[in-house]
């Protein structure tokens, strides 16, 4: 028996035509959401949900990372390499010691570069309204470099954003 929810139509309609900016402001949305949910768990004392929420903010920080473009993305790139090296390696510890301590850590990490992503996702809705290309990682979105043919990647799974808010310019 199957029990994963099926993809939601809209979601995957949104990733898929989203700008760059956009996408990376929804990673961020989602991740930031699902810390404070698993934060919430923990108060509540309900170890399943707080599992499933670290677990989904565990995957798509990691998704982040592993889509940094290190070799155009320069310094920015190397900073967020090491902030999300440094999150991913202190979020088990939620599970662990059913603590939140290190999810509070990462959603005040990640706000910023939230807020920030929020507003060039509304500021890329109003000045275009063009898709992002294909396998535009978010540090080249936010250098607005692209990579070449051979370096392709994928955007995210709307698995993977499931759930997030979106936001209308």
């Amino acid at each position: 028996m199957n029990t994963k929810t099926p993809p939601n139509p809209y979601l995957t309609q949104e990733v898929m035509t989203a700008s760059p900016e956009k996408l990376v402001f929804m990673m961020y949305d989602k991740a930031i959401g699902s810390l404070k949910e698993a934060v919430r768990a923990i108060e509540d004392n309900d170890i399943e949900r707080r599992w499933k929420s670290n677990k989904k903010a565990f995957e798509i920080i990691s998704h982040m990372w592993q889509t940094l473009d290190m070799e155009n993305g320069g310094e920015i790139s190397q900073n967020l390499d090491k902030l999300f090296s440094y999150i991913l390696n202190r979020l088990p510890n939620v599970d662990f010691n059913n603590d939140p301590q290190p999810a509070i850590d990462a959603i005040k990490l990640l706000e910023p570069l939230h807020a920030s992503w929020k507003q060039l996702s509304m500021e890329a809705a109003k000045g275009k309204a063009t898709p992002a290309p294909q396998g535009q990682s978010q540090s080249q979105a936010y250098n607005q470099t692209s990579k070449s043919d051979s370096q392709e990647e994928t955007k995210p799974s709307s698995d993977l954003l499931e759930g997030t808010v979106s936001v209308s310019a």
